[in-house]
């Protein structure tokens, strides 16, 4: 059904000012992502969906987390994860209906579960993988600072730009004067 392809998969915004988390309100990965987030770029907000992240029920809640979240639609980017823990601690992200709500979403998605080594079906479906919670943050998050950078660097270069066109106007001015006042007795 082309889950996995990578042609199905959008985007993250240069620039997000609302992300969504999707995953336990209790764990600490919750709480990391929140912190990094933060103090990365304070202007993102952030609205946490809690939900169970394992056992009877979790991958249901998940899903239907990530359906909800696409219906307020203001949001830039979902983060759906959790922190480490056994193949069976991570198995809601390998069930179908999980899969399935991640590539449905219209807003994209990056997958935050578990640590480096663990992968889920969640991973290979969403937008981005991120190897942890906090990887995931840093993903979604981009710091002001560097953004501040950039803004800068667009504005000199616009500035010059500007500067260039309108030394070439005048210029244009100055030839189209000379001219006239040659072609006048």
């Amino acid at each position: 059904e082309g889950l996995f392809n990578e042609n199905k998969k959008k985007p993250l915004p240069k620039f997000p000012w609302r992300v969504g988390i999707i995953t336990s309100g209790t764990g600490a990965a919750v709480r990391d992502i929140i912190n990094i987030i933060q103090r990365r770029n304070p202007k993102v907000s952030v609205l946490v969906y809690p939900v169970k992240v394992q056992g009877e029920g979790a991958a249901e809640e998940i899903s239907t987390a990530i359906h909800h979240l696409n219906k307020i639609n203001n949001l830039d980017v979902l983060i759906v994860g959790r922190g480490g823990g056994s193949i069976e601690d991570l198995w809601a992200f390998n069930e179908e209906i999980v899969a399935r709500a991640i590539s449905e979403s219209n807003i994209p998605v990056v997958s935050a579960v578990g640590h480096e080594i663990d992968f889920t079906i969640a991973d290979f479906v969403a937008d981005l993988r991120a190897p942890t919670p906090t990887g995931a943050a840093e993903l979604a998050a981009p710091r002001k600072d560097q953004m501040l950078q950039e803004l800068e660097a667009i504005k000199q270069a616009m500035l010059q730009r500007v500067r260039q066109r309108v030394e070439r106007e005048a210029q244009t001015l100055d030839q189209l004067a000379l001219r006239l006042s040659h072609a006048l007795p």
